[in-house]
């Protein structure tokens, strides 16, 4: 017999549930329905959020630069020890020959003794223990013996060292890969923003840029400040033959620069070797806190992480490479941060 029962009537509180999703999503349609479409950001929003962005990428830049320091020191010591390794290594194999060449020739008189052959048939670290043994050793076979275990000392510890620091370089390789990595995420988020400008507005941002490049020259052609000295002087006037070169990250010329690539290679052709980074250049020399006591060719360090470095180039004014996009030029100390000068 069939049954008849009722059908299962939902409960009140799920009719309730369902009733208050159903008015929520009308609601957010209607919302959504009627917001305004989000307006495009305007130029001069643009050209901020390019700005912080490139000076994100300097400050990774400056990093990456560091990396790549260390890298390449690393390499040179780590090739230093290598060949000390090779040349500490033959001169154990001809204490090793000589050693066998003695003994072959007790042993084709037939005097070879107990304790040359117990050198030569194990580990010569613990033969000298041996007292009772070292005795009956002529003095030059001693001799030979300690040097031996010196040689064996010192290239176990060179090893070792060498071993520690391939570990370094390979983490310092994965830095440098990573540092690389942020700045060319930076730089091309930073092209996209650019990029969303119509070609009128891109326009209009490089005259701007080009009109305060201009005003800058001019400020330092009214000047008639002094060098800070004779290598200071040479320093700068070498980095003036390089104004209107690109900035690249990590570039030291003569193609492209970047901030502390410039200055670096700048004191390079004075004569004067300095530090590869901004920031280790900021340790370069002695340091002046007063704009008003800075002299030309006196390094110029900005932001409170010194990762941009400048040469003062008088008036007010420092010849650098400012960031992505821009080239070797003077612009206002005051148009960043400024920390302090070096005078190297």
């Amino acid at each position: 017999m069939a049954s008849h029962r009722r059908p299962k009537q939902p409960s009140r509180a799920r009719v309730t549930v369902l009733t208050t999703a159903a008015a929520a999503a009308v609601a957010l349609s209607a919302q959504a329905a009627n917001a305004a479409p989000s307006e495009k950001p305007s130029k001069d929003e643009v050209k901020a959020k390019v700005d912080k962005l490139y000076e994100e990428a300097e400050q990774a830049t400056e990093k990456f630069n560091g990396a790549k320091e260390k890298q390449q020191k690393l390499q040179k010591e780590i090739s230093t020890i290598q060949d000390n390794v090779a040349r500490g290594q033959e001169e154990l194999n001809q204490l090793r020959d000589s050693i066998g060449l003695a003994a072959a020739a007790q042993y084709r008189t037939g005097t070879i003794d107990s304790s040359l052959q117990l050198f030569l048939s194990s580990n010569p670290n613990d033969y000298l223990d041996k007292a009772s043994t070292a005795d009956q050793l002529s003095a030059q076979q001693v001799e030979a013996l300690k040097k031996i275990q010196e040689k064996q000392r010192e290239l176990a510890q060179e090893r070792a060292e060498a071993s520690d620091k391939l570990k370094d370089l390979a983490s310092t390789r994965t830095e440098l890969g990573n540092k690389k990595k942020d700045i060319q995420g930076k730089l091309a988020e930073a092209q996209k923003l650019l990029n969303s400008l119509t070609a009128a507005e891109r326009a209009s941002l490089a005259a701007a840029d080009a009109r305060a490049s201009r005003s800058a020259s001019a400020r330092v052609d009214l000047g008639n400040a002094t060098a800070a000295s004779a290598r200071a002087q040479a320093a700068f006037d070498a980095a003036k033959t390089q104004l209107g070169k690109p900035y690249v990250y990590g570039a030291t010329g003569t193609a492209s620069y970047d901030c502390s690539g410039l200055t670096s290679w700048a004191y390079g052709q004075a004569g004067v070797s300095i530090p590869r980074t901004s920031q280790a250049q900021a340790n370069a020399g002695t340091r002046i806190y007063s704009e008003s006591q800075l002299q030309v060719g006196d390094l110029v360090l900005f932001y409170g992480d010194l990762h941009h470095v400048g040469l003062y180039a008088g008036n007010g004014m420092v010849l650098h490479a400012p960031r992505t996009g821009t080239v070797v030029r003077y612009e206002s100390i005051s148009d960043m941060p400024f920390q302090f000068g070096v005078r190297i």
